[in-house]
């Protein structure tokens, strides 16, 4: 039976390195080229495997502080950045098999409950999480939790914010600051509209991060999954999120984002001319802006996201990576101790922000005068970035991650966001229709 088994994944494994030139990954996984990078120390050697070369290149850069800072206990860490689908069926066959896995490996936050099914392949990392948790925004560390363990640490909290384009809001005579509730927000959308023929905002209709920030931040213990793990799409809040869109939509006030995602060439180039006067994303966003919407430069402001009634949470975590240690790693304790120099650290979460823009998931270093340090994000933004996040420090709403979470991320970027914003169909029956046929 096991034999079979093996067969079964290694014919799954064959098709997915064929079809991975047209698979996506989604939100913060740019960067799928194959690749090798070493610490080359000479030390105790470590083995890691990644779907972002700059993942890559953040541990490996990591790895020689480490050997600075401990030169009687090197590491040599290859970083292995393989294409996104490969990666995860290649680690997901390696646990199953019990052999091939490496010391430590990251796993996307979408992927992460196919590694908790029966018994986990991964170590617990309680150890080294419980003595720094104060320090922790633990919402970040739940998403990877079973049983009251945590199998992975993420590279940043991911929180939702709001870009606005201050320059086009300025032509229409609005202050970004006026603007808190979504009610606000659509109002502030029909005066830019007016004043200048430029929607408010773009939105998804083949991905999850127009839909999932606005749900994730509403009031209350459940998500797109509930609590429990079961499937949520058709609770009525959600069904008022997504009305809400469709109703942007409708007045003109939002448009289908170009080339269907944030994350496409054709949305840069639109935004990068000024299509838009505001786009939700989170904060590791950042990088696409500086990347590919340079003329953007100076004109971008980053605010809070409006909530949906006055005083209820204004931002929600987003997205994530957890680097894991596999039970298959030959040093499982150095390994355990380097994961915690490079992503529980100060300085690894500085470290963090410096190589990767990312928002650390040690809040305590929010207000490190490191962070202040001038560079391409603040340059870019401005200096307030870090001021946001304190300001809604304690309004992050966490998420519902669960064995259902692929399916329903499924549903909603190749269903869900397609009919209701694009061919206008009714929220409530798509949204009820997609819950129906995962349930």
């Amino acid at each position: 039976m096991r034999k079979h088994f093996l067969v079964l994944l290694a014919v799954i494994l064959a098709i997915s390195a064929a079809l991975a030139g047209c698979s996506g990954s989604g939100g913060n996984t740019a960067g799928e080229t194959s690749g090798e990078q070493s610490s080359g120390s000479g030390g105790t050697k470590l083995e890691m495997w990644t779907f972002n070369e700059l993942h890559g290149k953040f541990f490996t850069h990591m790895a020689e502080k480490w050997n600075e800072a401990n030169p009687d206990k090197k590491i040599d860490l290859k970083a292995t950045t393989l294409p996104y689908e490969d990666m995860h069926n290649q680690l997901l066959v390696a646990l199953q098999s019990g052999t091939g896995a490496p010391d430590l490996s990251d796993v996307e936050l979408s992927k992460f409950p196919n590694y908790l099914k029966g018994e986990p392949q991964l170590l617990p990392l309680n150890d080294i999480v419980d003595p720094v948790m104060d320090n922790l925004v633990k919402s970040r560390l739940d998403i990877y939790a079973k049983d009251g363990n945590y199998y992975g640490i993420d590279f940043h909290v991911g929180a939702s914010v709001i870009y606005y384009n201050k320059e086009l809001l300025d032509k229409a005579g609005v202050n970004p600051d006026d603007i808190k509730t979504w009610d606000d927000y659509k109002e502030a959308g029909k005066t830019v509209l007016q004043k200048t023929g430029v929607p408010m905002t773009t939105l998804e209709v083949a991905d999850q991060w127009s839909l999932w920030p606005q749900v994730a931040q509403l009031q209350g213990p459940n998500d797109l999954l509930t609590t429990s793990g079961e499937v949520n799409l058709d609770d009525p809040e959600i069904v008022k999120v997504l009305q809400y869109q469709q109703d942007l939509i409708k007045e003109g006030i939002a448009i289908a984002a170009p080339g269907n995602l944030h994350h496409a060439e054709e949305y840069y180039g639109f935004m990068n001319n000024g299509g838009a006067a505001s786009i939700w994303m989170p904060l590791w966003y950042m990088g696409r802006f500086i990347e590919y919407m340079p003329d953007l430069k100076g004109k971008i402001v980053i605010k809070p996201m409006p909530s949906w009634e006055a005083g209820h949470p204004r931002s929600a975590g987003m997205g994530g990576t957890g680097t894991v240690v596999t039970n298959q790693s030959k040093n499982p304790e150095l390994a355990k101790e380097f994961l915690t120099f490079a992503k529980l650290s100060k300085e690894g979460n500085i470290e963090i922000w410096k190589q990767l823009g990312f928002d650390p998931i040690r809040s305590d270093v929010w207000n490190d005068p490191a962070l202040k340090e001038p560079n391409k994000f603040t340059e870019y933004f401005g200096d307030g970035i870090f001021d946001v996040l304190v300001e809604v420090k304690d309004e992050i709403e966490g998420v519902n991650i669960g064995e259902k979470s692929p399916a329903v991320f499924d549903a909603v970027d190749t269903k869900i966001m397609f009919e209701s914003l694009v061919n206008m169909q009714d929220p409530a029956k798509v949204l009820k229709a997609a819950a129906d046929e995962l349930k």
